[in-house]
């Protein structure tokens, strides 16, 4: 009776946990439309409420309000606060912006047909910057949630439900992303042979399948994690969503797929049939139009904001060390065509004939990602600029020319490019980028298959939105480099 009582609190803690902070952002996203829209009001049109042109009978005042309530209640329709969006990539952040985008057009279309002519500052300001200030608050929840997680509260307790290999491989992958608040407490196992414990993870197997229930209680989980490779036929399956208490118990199925994104993922219910359809990359026709223009808007504004600075660093390089200001050093690029990289130098003058017998000494000539320890070469200067990645900046001029990208894989040399397998030669579908998803999960401290694994995930699910939200990464591991920057 104890351990019934346990597990029910512990389900309710779960979802009350999601409820509260469901309020929180609800709480939040009221007070930032309400801000913002009666903010701009009195910004653009003055303390003293006047009629809408065309629409006596309402003035701006009273439009505020609803329009206040109708984005309040966009937010909530489009299920930006659900807890399967909260604190996962860029879904959260989509709903949103999809969401404001219905709201303006259905405020175009009344206005149009009412034939109000509401004012254009009135809209073009509130409506921008309202989803601005909405994401960045998702942005500063999220960072909390993730920190609540990282101390164990506000997690998704996790029974896992296959063979052994199968619990592994989730098990793995669960723990690289801690920050998604799935935590593994135990295991059933559908392998003929299987012992008290899930390999060296120290996560308990409490039996097979008829155990389902009873592992349930033991252990508190609110969440049961099926793997495709389970062998449970679909009657098994069923039963079991009939086992889990509705709201409080929640049942996952994890397909034999990992690193896909959710843009190539959908779900489509045929004669009964969960169907997942996994779109395949594609990298012609609007979506190479667009990641140009964006390269080449952001990198011509980013050279033309930072010229001072361009300039500044170039002088200390030559005041402080013999040698060109900048070095160039050949790349393999899109396609294996290879192109010349173009960096501030931060080592002395040679350095490239000296990194063979470096690599000996460390014993590292035979290993991808050709990095020195404690590098002799590096000048003083060089230094500073390799931490804050400011040696990267001519770069700019190699993305607005089109030879690299702003965000892609990292370009490597030829000898990388020689270690490369089967798959890791994707890499050179996309342009490379001056920075990407391993340079923004750690840098020089994950290994070679982390950052294989990234890049790949990265040409595999790229979108607009994904860079974005990698350049604003990059800024901030710019600006706060921390141990892992060389």
């Amino acid at each position: 009776m104890r351990s019934d009582r346990a597990a029910t609190r512990s389900d309710h803690a779960a979802t009350s946990w999601q409820r509260r902070y469901a309020a929180r952002l609800a709480v939040t996203d009221l007070l930032i439309v309400v801000a913002v829209i009666f903010g701009t009001q009195f910004f653009w049109l003055g303390f003293n409420s006047q009629d809408v042109s065309g629409l006596s009978i309402l003035d701006y005042t009273a439009l505020s309000l609803l329009l206040a309530i109708a984005w309040a209640a966009t937010l909530t329709i489009y299920d930006t606060r659900s807890p399967r969006v909260v604190g996962y990539e860029t879904a959260e952040y989509r709903a949103i912006v999809n969401g404001a985008l219905r709201l303006f057009g259905v405020v175009a279309i009344i206005s149009f047909l009412l034939q109000a002519n509401i004012s254009r500052g009135y809209i073009l300001i509130s409506f921008p910057l309202g989803v601005l200030l909405l994401i960045l608050s998702r942005w500063l929840w999220r960072r909390w949630l993730h920190s609540q997680r990282t101390h164990g509260e506000m997690i998704s307790r996790v029974l896992l439900i296959g063979d052994t290999a199968a619990n592994l491989r989730i098990h793995s992958e669960l723990l690289r992303s801690p920050e998604s608040g799935f935590v593994v407490v135990g295991a059933c196992s559908t392998s003929p042979e299987r012992s008290d414990r899930l390999g060296p993870t120290g996560v308990p197997v409490l039996g097979g399948l008829d155990d389902v229930a009873e592992a349930l209680v033991t252990t508190g989980a609110d969440t049961v994690l099926v793997s495709s490779e389970s062998g449970l036929p679909a009657d098994r399956v069923r039963a079991l969503s009939w086992q889990l208490e509705a709201g409080q118990q929640h049942l996952i199925m994890a397909p034999n797929l990992t690193d896909i994104g959710g843009p190539r993922i959908h779900m489509r219910p045929v004669a009964g049939l969960p169907l997942m359809h996994v779109e395949t990359p594609r990298y012609t026709g609007p979506q190479v139009v667009a990641k140009r223009a964006f390269d080449l808007l952001g990198s011509g504004a980013l050279i033309l904001l930072l010229s001072p600075a361009l300039l500044v660093i170039a002088f200390l390089v030559k005041a402080t060390s013999h040698g060109p200001v900048l070095y160039g050093q050949e790349r393999v690029g899109m396609n294996g065509v290879p192109f010349m990289m173009l960096k501030f130098r931060s080592m002395v003058v040679g350095a490239d004939a000296q990194l063979s017998q470096l690599l000996a000494e460390q014993g590292r000539s035979d290993a991808p990602l050709f990095k020195v320890e404690n590098d002799p070469r590096i000048t003083k200067v060089g230094r500073v600029l390799r931490k804050f990645s400011l040696d990267e900046l001519p770069q700019l001029f190699n993305v607005f020319l089109g030879s690299m990208s702003l965000v892609g894989p990292r370009p490597q040399r030829d000898g990388e490019v020689a270690l490369y397998d089967d798959a890791a030669q994707r890499r050179l579908i996309v342009k490379p980028g001056m920075s990407g998803l391993w340079q923004v999960s750690g840098r020089s401290s994950l290994s070679w298959e982390d950052a294989i694994r990234l890049d790949l995930y990265y040409v595999e699910n790229w979108s607009l939105t994904g860079d974005l939200n990698i350049l604003f990464r990059t800024f901030k591991a710019v600006f706060a480099p921390g141990e892992t920057a060389h």
